[in-house]
């Protein structure tokens, strides 16, 4: 009798699984467990109705490069969809732009021969690098984000840079790095996220 219920009783779906992958923003430097992206990302897509778990690969001090070495390693794991968070410490090193679009480019190319739907989550480069370093570097993402046919958020920050008082924002949802949102911020970060990686998970089939 109760082989027979069991096989009447519909298995419970799986929950989605979502691939953070990319660097200390994504791996959550700096704060205590819970307080970083994927934790409150996930806590906010399930609140929100959406079944998933998200699993953290993001590796703090990862340049593209360093991405770009382990993204096969990383698929093999399986996944359902991928949000790729990467380029900020190339920008840090001055890395030259070409190098980071080509290494953004072979990831996006695993990806996409996985056939995951994929989002891109971009940064904009300072003014100080100048002119033609920051032209460069910030049409990266819209341009590999539509050959590669992915989401795109242009700025991990803009939640955070949207404040009226600069100085607050840095003081408000930033930590004492001047580089890490702190948990206040992760929290401004995540609810802009959310329904984005919402419309990138309904894209799953």
């Amino acid at each position: 009798m109760a082989l027979a219920i069991s096989l009447a009783t519909p298995a419970l779906a799986a929950p989605l699984k979502l691939i953070a992958f990319g660097d200390s923003l994504t791996q959550g430097y700096g704060l205590p467990d819970g307080d970083g992206l994927v934790p409150q990302l996930e806590a906010w897509l399930r609140a929100h109705g959406t079944d998933v778990a998200v699993e953290n690969a993001g590796v703090s001090g990862d340049t593209t490069a360093g991405g770009l070495s382990r993204i096969d390693w990383t698929l093999v794991g399986g996944g359902d969809a991928i949000m790729v968070e990467l380029g900020g410490n190339d920008l840090l090193r001055g890395i030259d732009p070409a190098n980071t679009r080509a290494n953004l480019d072979a990831i996006l190319k695993a990806v996409a021969a996985k056939g995951l739907p994929a989002m891109l989550i971009g940064l904009t480069a300072p003014a100080n690098y100048g002119t033609d370093y920051q032209t460069q570097f910030d049409a990266i993402y819209p341009a590999l984000a539509a050959q590669y046919h992915a989401d795109l958020v242009p700025n991990y920050f803009a939640p955070l840079l949207g404040a009226e008082d600069k100085t607050a924002a840095m003081k408000d949802y930033m930590q004492s790095d001047g580089i890490h949102p702190n948990a206040a911020g992760v929290k401004r970060i995540v609810a802009s996220l959310g329904p984005q990686v919402q419309a990138l998970l309904a894209q799953v089939k």
